[in-house]
């Protein structure tokens, strides 16, 4: 059984920083393509940012165009773990974020954690 399982969420002051974690089991983290999205209330689940695996030719993260310069993907294989450090923090940022994972040839993602709160309020 896949388990995506988010922390590092929490309340923090604009300008401030999280680093969201997910700790991943029951796959092959190495080789999936790893996401992290969030939704805020009233609002779609948006994509934040993902991170292709380590060997992929084409190896690359994407930011979606809100995050870019303030938030960081980053992956560990040997603990199996993603990574998401958020700078900057602004109110609009306030979500759940979700940690989610799929396989090359998957054309959605399949496996999704359960979230973690964040809230940037001051």
């Amino acid at each position: 059984e896949v388990q995506l399982v988010e922390s590092g969420g929490g309340l923090v002051h604009p300008g401030g920083s999280l680093r969201l974690s997910c700790a991943a089991s029951g796959l092959t983290f190495s080789s999936a393509f790893m996401g992290w999205f969030r939704q805020a209330p009233g609002k779609e689940r948006e994509l934040v940012a993902h991170i292709t695996y380590t060997g992929y030719p084409s190896f690359n993260t994407y930011y979606g165009d809100s995050v870019k310069g303030r938030f960081t993907i980053s992956r560990d294989n040997a603990k199996n773990t993603l990574y998401l450090q958020m700078n900057n923090l602004k109110p609009e940022d306030t979500a759940v974020y979700y940690c989610a994972a799929r396989y090359y040839g998957d054309t959605t993602y399949k496996y999704w954690g359960q979230g973690a709160q964040v809230t940037v309020s001051s």
